[in-house]
């Protein structure tokens, strides 16, 4: 049996469509951007024949020519900056196996709703020995926001609906990465706290993000506006610094893996190691160094 979507994809892509026709807040995805870049700086190795998975603007797919042989974009207005584009779904990539040797993407798995199945297609896609890197919005993302929203409601009608997405955390990323067949996984996260001067100013910038609630399970009747004033209150009782300025957290999570290949490390065997590990915490404790 197919679990029920959690992400309204249609309208995904329209809040981002029109999100990026009115000038769309773009300092997470810089930030993205930036970190894939300084992650990818430090593999000691070149790539030609890159793919942009999904990155809602053209951005990395720039910030990494020529490296970027095609791109896949969410929406037709995000179309453009690389050989080849295709407007479509993360979820049903049309590339052949052994395409790309390298995968990228920024700010685009965490909104599809078959995660491992959009990884596992990225994996397939890549030569053998071929390197994934993500980033994707992290589960402390905004935090301070679900608490707001979800005690305003609770006290206004006794109950809460989902208005901000769940995201996963660095823990289910490296599981993931695993799952879908990568060698050598890592994931790690940075968070990055921003200030506002409202609680209205940071919906605003999440608009214009094109990050507004599109759950399957949202709310289908307009919010009224004495939940968000008391969503305010609430947010600025809990989350306020001494100046009066709000705070939102934003996590950024990278994740990354390669296509196995036989020259990557491999895990010993069970069984074969040459020492035990008591033995030589035992003699790391005493000054002395363990034996090969």
């Amino acid at each position: 049996m197919t679990a029920d979507p959690l992400f309204d994809r249609a309208l995904a892509r329209r809040n981002l469509a029109r999100a990026l026709r009115a000038g769309a807040q773009d300092f997470l995805l810089r930030l993205a951007v930036e970190g894939i870049c300084d992650r990818l700086a430090l593999v000691n190795r070149g790539f030609s024949a890159g793919l942009d998975l999904g990155t809602p603007t053209p951005a990395l797919a720039e910030a990494l020519k020529p490296r970027i042989l095609a791109r896949m974009a969410p929406t037709p207005e995000t179309a453009g900056g690389a050989p080849l584009n295709l407007v479509g779904g993360e979820e049903a990539q049309p590339f052949a196996p052994e395409r790309f040797d390298l995968v990228v993407s920024a700010l685009a798995l965490q909104g599809v709703n078959d995660l491992p199945g959009a990884m596992i297609q990225a994996r397939r896609a890549l030569k053998p020995d071929g390197l994934f890197l993500a980033c994707l919005v992290g589960g402390r993302s905004l935090h301070e926001l679900r608490a707001a929203l979800a005690g305003a409601e609770a006290e206004l009608y006794g109950g809460a609906s989902p208005r901000v997405a769940p995201f996963a955390d660095v823990r289910d990323m490296g599981a993931l990465l695993q799952r879908a067949g990568f060698a050598l996984p890592v994931a790690d996260a940075e968070a990055t706290l921003v200030r506002y001067g409202d609680f209205f100013a940071l919906l605003a910038d999440l608009r214009a993000m094109g990050a507004a609630n599109a759950l399957f399970a949202r709310a289908r009747k307009p919010a009224s506006r004495a939940l968000f004033l008391r969503a305010a209150e609430i947010y600025a009782e809990k989350f306020a610094d001494p100046d009066g300025r709000l705070r939102a957290t934003f996590e950024l999570i990278y994740a990354s893996g390669w296509a196995p290949h036989e020259s990557q490390q491999k895990p010993l065997r069970p069984g074969s190691a040459r020492m035990r590990l008591a033995d030589a915490l035992r003699g790391a404790s005493a000054g002395e160094e363990p034996e090969p």
